[in-house]
């Protein structure tokens, strides 16, 4: 496979780029991670997000310098097809594809959890509102990426503003007893509390998908980068010490945490602006992963590892449409188990987590072997390799779901042989 240089005349540009990796990297973590960071680790839940930014710092640096130089549909999953050969490709797109897909459900239960909360709807109307939540991205990436990127511009501009909002007017009700105690569950609770940020500090690889489409992506994808770092950072911050400070334990308790914390801050017409920005948030979060979805099965198809059928639209500027109705009906089977099913969220988003979190280390590998030896990015990666092993270890049993699919990549490699060898006697 050959990996081609992406065109400087490409559609996307910096306040473009940026808004899509704000989306993918804040995006719905601010609806719900509050509340069930704090549960896990108390106020010390402030701590695993600053522990959870820092490590995110090498880890999107390495991804912006891995996509800089090697921009295609493919990603992570291309990066280490290049360093680690085929089959651990194929993994990296499994875990991706099918793994980090756990995700869609959470967007669809946030979704529907804050627009019925806000409309007084009963909660047996959640998973319907969920589903519409599902199909309205699917709509605006089936017409490309020209006309839902900048639909993203605005959304990721809502979501700041949201983010801003609600902050600001926290900062007059926090309490000091709040706070203390500050470990109520110990260093243990701090690390499922890392877990759980995992998700709001992913999204750094779901870009590197449409890297072919930036112009200019070595100055593009870098500035991008940063800009995201800064306003990610800080709002998660902001938003764990609002959230800790004003409504403390009672934030444990929510479906709904960010709507709890503007019923105090801002009573009567709070929760009303939240829940609209929510419902604009969730479809533009979805609205960022979908077409990093849809490229990447179309780079498996024309690499072999899905059928070649899904390989349509895999070139750079094209509409993957094919793979992105196989993965629209792959999101609603998810979301449609996890509602009859009555699963829970946070299982859910840990299979996320763990997932990316594989294809993070497989990610980083590879860097360390593409990248130019003691090079900024090749320094990032190697910080990155031995941060990801950490997060492997705290992913625990969660990590079921990418052992399970690996070892489908693995048969599909021995069945591709096995074919190969039968062709050649």
């Amino acid at each position: 496979m050959t990996t081609t240089t992406a065109p400087a005349t490409g559609r996307i540009g910096l306040a473009t780029a940026s808004a899509l990796y704000v989306a993918a990297v804040l995006g719905t973590g601010v609806l719900v991670l509050p509340g069930l960071a704090a549960d896990a680790a108390g106020p010390a839940s402030i701590v695993a997000v600053a522990a959870v930014l820092v490590l995110s710092i090498p880890l999107a640096g390495t991804f912006a310098a891995l996509a800089a130089r090697y921009p295609d549909a493919g990603g992570v999953a291309t990066f280490v097809r290049l360093a680690l050969g085929v089959t651990a490709a194929r993994a990296t797109g499994y875990w991706f594809f099918f793994g980090v897909a756990f995700g869609v459900p959470v967007l669809a239960a946030l979704g529907g959890g804050y627009l019925a909360a806000a409309l007084g709807l009963d909660r047996s109307t959640v998973p319907f509102i969920g589903i519409a939540f599902v199909l309205v991205p699917l709509a605006l990436n089936f017409f490309g990426l020209r006309v839902s990127g900048r639909v993203q511009f605005v959304f990721s501009a809502l979501l700041v503003v949201v983010v801003v909002g609600v902050v600001a007017s926290a900062v007059p009700f926090v309490r000091a007893a709040h706070f203390t105690p500050f470990l109520p569950h110990g260093w243990g609770g701090v690390g499922l509390a890392v877990s759980l940020f995992v998700w709001a500090f992913a999204g750094w690889e779901a870009v590197t998908h449409i890297a072919g489409e930036f112009r200019n992506p070595r100055r593009t994808i870098p500035l991008a980068t940063a800009i995201a770092i800064a306003v990610v950072g800080l709002a998660y911050l902001a938003l764990q010490f609002a959230t800790v400070g004003v409504v403390g334990a009672s934030a444990t308790a929510s479906a709904v945490p960010l709507i709890d914390l503007v019923a105090v801050t801002l009573p009567g017409v709070g929760p009303v602006v939240v829940a609209v920005i929510a419902t604009v948030v969730v479809i533009g979060v979805a609205n960022a992963y979908l077409p990093a979805f849809a490229n990447l099965g179309a780079s498996l198809g024309r690499d072999g590892d899905l059928p070649h059928w899904f390989a349509k639209g895999a070139e750079a500027g094209a509409v993957p449409r094919r793979a992105l109705g196989w993965f629209g009906i792959q999101s609603l089977v998810y979301t449609t188990l996890f509602f009859v099913l009555h699963l829970d969220l946070q299982t859910f988003i840990l299979i996320h987590t763990s997932s990316m979190v594989a294809v993070y280390a497989l990610g980083m590998v590879a860097a360390v072997k593409l990248l130019r030896r003691r090079s900024a990015g090749w320094v990032m990666a190697v910080v990155s390799v031995v941060l990801t092993l950490g997060l492997l270890l705290l992913a625990g049993w969660h990590l079921i779901v990418p052992a399970l699919l690996a070892l489908v990549a693995v048969a599909v490699t021995a069945i591709r042989r096995f074919r190969h060898d039968r062709l050649i006697d």
